[in-house]
């Protein structure tokens, strides 16, 4: 294969990776957990935007449980934005996985 042509592909996968990348940090997961009591929206840059927290699970008596809600919420919420970059950068990359490739700000 002519080595112009490899790096005519790189150079396009170069442009659509940015552009995802651009794409990803526009979109939004939501993580709810007790029944929405604890509810955790991230971008896709894994930045928190919001917590919510219902007035139910705020005890002054048992703040762990309340700090155990926002915990899990916002791990959820990670686990939610690796699964998009996951399937956003799978789809440039056409499914192969590139060792080392790490995205700014993801991870």
């Amino acid at each position: 294969m002519d080595i112009r042509m490899l790096m005519k592909q790189a150079q396009q996968m170069q442009a659509k990776m940015a552009k995802a990348q651009e794409e990803l940090a526009a979109k939004e997961v939501t993580a709810e957990v007790a029944g929405g009591q604890v509810k955790v929206v991230m971008d896709g840059k894994h930045n928190l935007k919001s917590i919510s927290i219902a007035p139910e699970a705020m005890d002054p008596e048992d703040a762990e449980f309340l700090q155990d809600l926002v915990l899990a919420a916002v791990n959820e919420a990670v686990k939610k934005v690796d699964e998009l970059v996951e399937q956003e950068m799978g789809s440039v990359t056409g499914g192969l996985n590139i060792p080392g490739m790490k995205l700014p700000g993801m991870g």
